[in-house]
């Protein structure tokens, strides 16, 4: 026990190389001093006098003595240099410890020369799919300004078909005139669509109808479509379809109905006005009889 116990420390006086060049004569006095403080008569409430002034003589008593003060001073020494011992292979395991660590973090740390890699690629791709939707942009108001819409198409066609245009733009040889009956069945601009799109590309449908008679003019694709659509019987054969071209032939227009269907009409370049009406009249009855035949 008596080991563990710096007794210069006990005295009040420094230990260690300090303590080991102390004189007797400054042990001596540190002694008395600390006897006056810690004497029983001066401390009567102190259960812990007499040992404390115990301890205090034993301690003077070792440093009084030289070879004890000398093993004490060998024991203090000894002490010091495990003491720094130790501290330095703390520092030291403290020292491995960090480096551990901070190669561990290195090895599991990401690549930075990856992700700053990675953050290109994420950048480029942004800017790729900002120039995309710049572009389609662009095309969508590219369309719209070049291409004009179906319903200015098709008063453009009213226009010109009524004589309130120049006509200019559109081939008249691709307008058919179509009219019929409303006793039956009546046809809307997609029925007709659907009608003489078996014959070729329909451009353009526009109805105009009365409440006793429908009429529509039909533009074609082609002259060929138009022409091959006027030599047909068309729609419902309760009610057909009188199909006309806008500008009359020469010659005059048979209808593949029946062989005893008369062809021997007046001609179309003679077909203006009321004979015109009169030539349509004419037609949707002998296609009327020749569907009432077939059936």
């Amino acid at each position: 026990m008596d080991g563990e116990v710096d007794h210069y420390a006990v005295l009040g006086l420094p230990s260690g190389e300090e303590g080991a060049k102390l004189s007797e004569k400054e042990i001596k006095k540190a002694y008395r001093l600390k006897a006056l403080e810690l004497h029983p008569d001066k401390r009567p409430d102190d259960p812990n006098a007499h040992d404390n002034f115990q301890k205090l003589t034993t301690s003077y008593a070792i440093l009084n003595d030289e070879k004890a003060r000398k093993l004490l001073d060998d024991l203090l020494r000894v002490k010091r240099e495990k003491f720094q011992r130790q501290s330095q292979q703390d520092s030291k395991r403290r020292k491995m410890m960090s480096d551990l660590e901070e190669r561990e973090r290195n090895a599991f740390a990401p690549d930075p020369s990856l992700r700053a890699r990675e953050e290109e690629e994420r950048i480029a791709r942004k800017l790729k799919e900002e120039i995309a939707r710049i572009r389609a942009m662009s095309r969508n108001k590219g369309s719209a300004t070049t291409t004009p819409p179906k319903k200015d198409t098709a008063a453009r066609g009213r226009n010109n078909t009524d004589g309130g245009g120049s006509g200019r733009g559109l081939d008249k040889g691709k307008v058919l005139k179509v009219s019929w009956e409303k006793t039956g069945e009546d046809y809307t601009a997609q029925r007709l669509r659907e009608i003489f799109e078996e014959f070729g590309v329909v451009e353009d449908v526009v109805i105009k109808s009365s409440k006793k008679k429908g009429s529509a003019l039909v533009v074609m694709g082609s002259k060929d479509a138009a022409v091959a659509a006027t030599g047909n019987v068309l729609g419902d054969l309760s009610n057909p379809l009188l199909v006309l071209p806008l500008e009359p032939a020469s010659s005059p227009v048979s209808f593949g109905v029946e062989a005893n269907v008369e062809t021997d009409g007046p001609k179309l370049s003679n077909l203006v006005g009321a004979g015109y009406q009169a030539f349509e009249e004419s037609v949707l009855e002998k296609l009327k009889k020749a569907a009432q035949r077939q059936k």
